[in-house]
């Protein structure tokens, strides 16, 4: 093993090359080893490490043998940690028709099977019938998504929180490193997993003897218990607007919800972190690389993110089929300049890096150091979107820093060119701020996004088209993207660029009709785009879409909202993206006439219906639509370029 790359042991073998006669924490995850900061398991391990203590981590354990990897390492001094890995299991297994994946991304050679259906529950239990004593850690993107009462589209039913259906002691949500320092100082102390019960962003079961007398005060709310929400869709419903609301505050309240004979106590959030902190946190000694083991094996994760940096964690976005915020928080923690340079620094020096940074970006990839101009009213804002219906008018959009880390990343000897993968918002950019010099900055930083930062494609995602729905989705008017559209193609001919810009498309969202659907494919049609970046809407937990899907109401105002749900309801909403392609227009043909939207039919058809059966002129592309919303644990970046926003 080399000592300039050392990588946290996963062997036994590993173990005895360190010299080491005891372990204190061992990881399990469901992903491939990845010693990368965009990677939870290794982010947690490195914080661990840097706190001195002895992490190996298990990577993709075997569950179907006699669980000999579950034993391999032995018992560990502090805990077990479990994660499923970077997605939730089931968006990372089946497609939004439940049908299964062929692949996993974060797997050797893109090789499915590797983990089990919820991971979470499943190396959970192996643990516990091994090592009865042992405390046990759930944490990771599928235990965070899952605290509470959500719904399960994959099994089509309310499930309680999954620490009731697995068997660990502790479930950490969020971003992990602050609460899993304080729970191993915590067992190095001498104190019982079962005494560690107040600290910030973790979960636990209580007797139901503890369960606070009032159902709402400054410190705490007592929601709608699990067999409520069985019985009653608008309960779950009034639930989730407390659970989103205290996922996004400053200072949040403690959450309970009775389930069955105990209650599920969450434990109010972490303000968000300072930049010292997320800087401790990605300046560790990463090798940013697979582990030896996977040598002469891909693993298509990593390369989408092995040249690319995370500037920071976050979204105040809001958008309702996102789960950023639910994991992250809406508050930005941005990473000093020095600390991005430092990691573009050691990408550079990368043996296979030629010269190109594939991103520079984050959950959304401009709100690098942006928040409220007045932090003492951001302390007490329960907004879930500070965008969303409009932007908060504290909100700081000034992206004079972003600007600065571009030009100073380009200037960095062997780089090239830096390019911006994340999704950006565009309604961010081109707000109009009361202070013109932002503004002033603002379309500098579009011009320059534009000219020197787009790799051939850029991605952004007005997700819809209908006024209604994007209310619903809490995205900005479609004239905002046909504005920002304008631009750059004023850009790329100033520039004789030869650009594209790639919008994404949502169908079957709740609130979204068939003619809303059709209405898209009429005006996408008109600004000349042949969709490829399109999405069936897929349910996950902890999102107000998934909610509103569930339950039937919105649970903001609890008013009832339409969602297609049927195979042939979701279909038939689908069809539209695909119009130029013959085997769909005779049926989009028949559904315009039955709607008496004749108007729409004149502009996808023009030539009238003789020509239905003619392929289309111009040559398409089969659409790539299997993006999925869902946010990784690895702290923000997503390596699927952050398909996002």
């Amino acid at each position: 093993m080399n000592k300039n790359k050392q990588w946290l042991p996963t062997t036994k073998k590993e173990l005895d090359y360190l010299g080491w006669d005891y372990v204190d924490v061992i990881l399990f995850s469901g992903d491939a080893y990845i010693d990368h900061p965009s990677m939870g398991a290794a982010v947690i391990g490195r914080v661990l490490e840097a706190h001195g203590y002895r992490v190996a981590i298990v990577p993709q354990p075997n569950w179907q043998d006699d669980l000999r990897d579950f034993r391999k390492l032995g018992t560990p001094r502090l805990f077990f940690g479990v994660s499923a890995g970077a997605m939730d299991s089931m968006v990372n297994h089946y497609t939004a028709n439940r049908r299964r994946r062929s692949d996993d991304a974060y797997s050797p050679n893109g090789r499915a099977g590797l983990r089990p259906d919820y991971p979470t529950i499943v190396y959970c239990e192996a643990l516990r019938s091994l090592f009865p004593d042992v405390p046990i850690i759930a944490g990771g993107i599928e235990a965070s998504l899952r605290r509470l009462s959500h719904y399960d589209y994959w099994q089509n039913r309310l499930r309680p929180s999954i620490l009731t259906e697995c068997k660990a002691d502790v479930l950490v949500y969020g971003m992990g490193e602050k609460p899993i320092i304080e729970i191993a100082r915590a067992l190095s102390e001498g104190k019982k997993i079962d005494e560690i019960t107040d600290v910030p962003q973790t979960v636990l079961l209580r007797p139901l003897a503890d369960l606070p007398a009032e159902r709402e005060t400054d410190t705490h709310i007592v929601l709608h218990s699990f067999d409520e929400c069985i019985t009653s869709k608008r309960c779950q419903a009034e639930n989730f607007r407390h659970i989103e609301e205290e996922s996004n505050r400053w200072h949040g309240r403690d959450l309970w919800q009775v389930t069955g004979n105990v209650a599920v106590k969450v434990n109010r959030m972490n303000p968000p972190m300072t930049e010292a902190e997320i800087d401790a946190s990605f300046d560790l000694p990463y090798t940013r690389l697979p582990h030896p083991r996977y040598n002469g094996k891909r693993i298509p994760a990593y390369e989408m993110i092995r040249h690319s940096v995370n500037m920071h964690r976050g979204c105040f976005g809001g958008c309702a089929f996102c789960t950023i915020s639910a994991h992250q928080g809406k508050f930005i923690a941005s990473r000093s300049k020095d600390s991005i340079l430092r990691e573009v620094r050691a990408v550079t020096e990368m043996d296979d890096f030629k010269g190109y940074i594939s991103d520079l970006g984050g959950p959304s990839a401009n709100m690098y150091k942006m928040g409220g101009k007045d932090l003492s009213a951001c302390q007490k804002c329960r907004r879930p979107s500070c965008l969303h219906p409009k932007p908060c008018p504290n909100l700081n959009n000034d992206h004079s820093a972003l600007l600065e880390v571009y030009h100073a990343v380009d200037a960095l000897p062997g780089v090239k060119k830096s390019f911006i993968g994340s999704g950006v918002r565009y309604d961010l950019s081109m707000h109009r701020n009361a202070d013109e010099r932002i503004n002033r900055v603002n379309r500098r930083y579009n011009e320059e996004l534009i000219e020197h930062h787009v790799s051939g494609r850029l991605k952004v995602a007005p997700e819809h088209t209908a006024p209604g729905v994007l209310n619903l989705m809490r995205k900005p008017s479609f004239e905002q993207f046909r504005e920002f559209k304008r631009i750059f193609d004023r850009i790329n001919e100033a520039k004789q660029l030869n650009q594209q810009i790639i919008p994404y498309f949502i169908s079957s969202h709740p609130g979204c009709t068939e003619e809303d659907m059709a209405e898209l494919a009429a005006i996408t049609k008109g600004l000349n785009f042949h969709l490829e970046q399109v999405q069936d809407f897929t349910p996950t937990p902890m999102t107000v879409a998934t909610e509103t899907y569930y339950t039937g109401f919105h649970p903001y105002t609890l008013e009832p909202v339409f969602t297609a749900k049927s195979r042939e309801e979701k279909l038939a909403q689908r069809k539209y993206f695909f119009w130029y392609e013959p085997e769909y227009q005779r049926d989009i043909f028949n559904s315009l006439s039955r709607m008496h939207r004749t108007d729409l039919l004149s502009q996808l058809f023009p030539r009238g219906i003789s020509r239905l059966t003619v392929a289309s002129p111009q040559p398409s592309r089969r659409p790539k639509n299997d993006h999925s919303k869902q946010p990784r644990s690895h702290q923000g970046k997503n390596p699927t370029k952050n398909r996002k926003k």
